[in-house]
């Protein structure tokens, strides 16, 4: 939706990944005991680069030349390493547009809910800009070298994050999480390297227009593809995804699953997919098939854990699983809902984890439903906000899940009835558990007389809250604001492969 023009010669994206890194280093150098100031300068780079994102969001017209053709636009590119052919290079479409967005709302909403952190408050917030540093660049980038490089940024310090501020076997969930990750990257690496040796460049524009051959693709798509997945938490390689959901501490629980995990699709959608479409065309039909174990199984797991913070883990499993089955479907449709599921689970799951692990666990001090109950007598604005992230859950018209959930299963339809069939299965499913959990922890009598005792919400979880069901509910009510944007994105993407396809056909 291009509602205004901004000048031409400000490094918008630059600026926005550069924003968390000067809050890091002010941190960084200001005395221990200047909490307050921490949090607010946290608060205050990631608003910048809030409003940078919606201004950019908002000025992109689809209608206008982007760079070589392509729809990038806000690019930027500086030599960095000619003899490589490395180079500073980012630039934004429809796909990373949106997702940009998502992690300027989240690291913001974050921010607040971190307020209470009181143990290593400085060393806390580096690590969360920098990790917040790390997802900008992975979205921005279009240097394969570059792209890898603020992946690993935006990994890492999740080992530092849960390892120290987490609970709940911090150490066992921090572990295998970078463990995981590890294998995922040495992957990533593996085809990564092969495809600058026969590209001769890490520019992905440029890489895009090259002519790989069908047993190239073929073979290097996969460690592509698998590697970044790894981080989607696409079956079997999901299981670290809800230990470290559970074990990190409420804002990187957030941050983790409303937009770390979608770093992983993103990745497999734009140096996979993107570059290598005869790998695609050959590959996802038999990972559609995978995905359906994270979709319909991820959901049945959810309905039978006792944990709070674990039904929201596996829950995330089940929705991941529906971005990388819209992904594997490969058609326009699909695609559409699979980026516009990256933005509806990220604002959803961010909102669960603010609810689940702030507002309640951290007063309560259990998450063991069966040990709560009563709790929207105690605080009725937590209730509410958790109705809207479920609503969104279950694909609930209204919310920004309905359009993401049936744009999917629309474009999964076309592709294979069975799959999408299937898939579907976790519909009612996830209606089941949601209504499950929000009954066993809000619902009936107040089951311990000292939840009369708890704290008040405070201003900031009440901010971040609100902030996050508007959104919710924002995006529901005009799907078009975002899903008109994503068109432009997937569109290149979901034509290369189909015109595989036809030459396939045609031989």
């Amino acid at each position: 939706m291009h509602l205004w023009d901004l000048p031409t010669n400000i490094p918008y994206l630059s600026l926005i990944w550069l924003s968390p890194l000067v809050g890091m280093l002010l941190i960084m150098f200001l005395p221990r005991e200047y909490k307050n100031a921490m949090r607010w300068i946290a608060v205050g780079t990631s608003a910048f680069s809030l409003v940078l994102a919606v201004m950019i969001f908002f000025a992109y017209d689809p209608n206008a030349p982007g760079y070589l053709g392509t729809k990038l636009q806000f690019v930027e590119k500086i030599n960095w390493v000619p003899q490589l052919g490395m180079s500073y290079f980012v630039g934004a479409d429809g796909i990373s547009l949106p997702l940009i967005v998502l992690n300027a709302i989240v690291i913001f909403t974050g921010s607040f809910i971190s307020w209470n952190i009181e143990d290593r408050t400085k060393e806390y917030f580096v690590l969360l800009l920098l990790l917040v540093v790390g997802v900008y660049g992975v979205f921005i980038s279009l240097d394969l070298f570059l792209f890898f490089v603020f992946y690993e940024l935006a990994v890492l310090p999740m080992y530092l994050l849960i390892g120290i501020w987490g609970s709940t076997r911090k150490e066992y969930g921090a572990m295998k999480l970078t463990l995981y990750l590890m294998v995922g990257s040495a992957m990533v690496i593996v085809g990564m390297v092969a495809v600058y040796v026969v590209g001769g460049t890490f520019d992905m524009v440029a890489l895009s227009n090259t002519v790989f051959s069908r047993t190239f693709q073929i073979v290097f798509f996969l460690p592509i593809f698998v590697g970044f997945a790894v981080l989607a938490g696409m079956f079997p390689f999901h299981t670290w995804s809800p230990t470290g959901h559970v074990a990190a501490p409420t804002a990187v629980s957030m941050l983790h699953a409303g937009v770390l995990m979608k770093l992983g699709a993103y990745g497999a959608l734009r140096a996979a997919l993107w570059l290598m479409p005869n790998g695609a065309h050959y590959w996802l039909p038999t990972i559609a098939g995978i995905t359906l174990l994270n979709v319909v199984y991820g959901a049945t797991i959810a309905m039978v854990q006792k944990d709070f913070k674990y039904v929201i883990g596996y829950s995330s499993v089940s929705h991941m699983g529906l971005v990388m089955l819209g992904i594997s479907a490969m058609n326009t449709t699909a695609l559409n809902g699979a980026v516009m599921q990256m933005f509806a689970h990220g604002v959803m799951t961010a909102l669960f984890f603010a609810v689940v692990g702030r507002m309640v666990y951290e007063r309560t001090h259990t998450r063991q439903l069966p040990e709560l109950g009563g709790l929207m007598k105690i605080m009725p604005f937590a209730f509410v906000v958790f109705i809207i992230a479920s609503l969104s859950s279950m694909g609930m018209p209204g919310t920004a899940g309905f359009m993401a959930e049936f744009t999917i299963f629309t474009g999964v339809m076309n592709f294979n009835p069975v799959i999408g069939t299937i898939a579907a299965l976790s519909i009612p499913i996830t209606a089941a558990y949601v209504l499950r959990v929000g009954y066993m922890a809000f619902m009936g009598d107040v089951k311990d007389p000292h939840y009369y005792e708890l704290p008040p919400l405070t201003w900031q979880e009440k901010f971040a809250g609100t902030v996050l069901a508007c959104v919710v509910i924002g995006v529901g009510l005009f799907p078009s604001i975002i899903m008109n944007l994503i068109g432009t994105g997937v569109e290149p993407i979901a034509q290369r492969i189909a015109d595989v396809g036809q030459m396939l056909a045609g031989r």
